[in-house]
């Protein structure tokens, strides 16, 4: 057997070393800066996403602040004229405060339906590209492309390990 042939080590070890750091520069030039980019894009979208809600929660306690104020001008008015006048507005402003925390709340619900959305096909992606880079590594190691079916099958033995 020539692994048990001494004579042989050196050369072996030659190879390996040489075909580590093929595998590791293609690695490193090629896979990973994909998988980088993806998760990078889709972090950048999450705190944009995160953003915006933020800033339109701010938006909405000025605009409620602002009717509470607007409120307590009324108050401060004459007595006869605004008794009348402060249940209309009152009556007004709480129809349109309740709109307006359905708006808010239909679109913190939307914000968080394409957070998690993007999430998803943040995880989908990341597992394509997985796939994409075992069959290739498969394929430049053992020189046969492997069944898809096998590389989907191990992923999923793998994630089920790690869960």
């Amino acid at each position: 057997m020539p692994q048990l042939n001494f004579a042989d080590y050196p050369p072996q070890l030659v190879w390996l070393a040489i075909t580590f750091v093929v595998l590791y520069l293609l690695l490193s030039r090629l896979a990973l800066p994909r998988i980088g980019a993806a998760i990078e894009a889709r972090e950048g979208k999450l705190k944009g996403d995160l953003d915006r809600a933020e800033k339109l929660k701010g938006e909405a306690e000025a605009a409620i602040e602002t009717y509470r104020k607007a409120i307590a001008e009324a108050q401060a008015g004459s007595q006869a004229v605004l008794k009348q006048a402060a249940a209309d507005i009152a009556a007004e402003a709480a129809k349109r405060e309740a709109a307006f925390a359905a708006e808010i709340n239909a679109r913190t619900k939307t914000a968080e339906d394409s957070i998690a959305a993007a999430k998803t096909a943040a995880l989908g992606d990341l597992r394509g590209v997985a796939a994409e880079a075992a069959r290739e590594l498969v394929a430049r190691l053992t020189g046969s492309q492997p069944e898809a079916g096998a590389v989907d099958q191990a992923l999923a033995q793998a994630e089920r390990s790690q869960a």
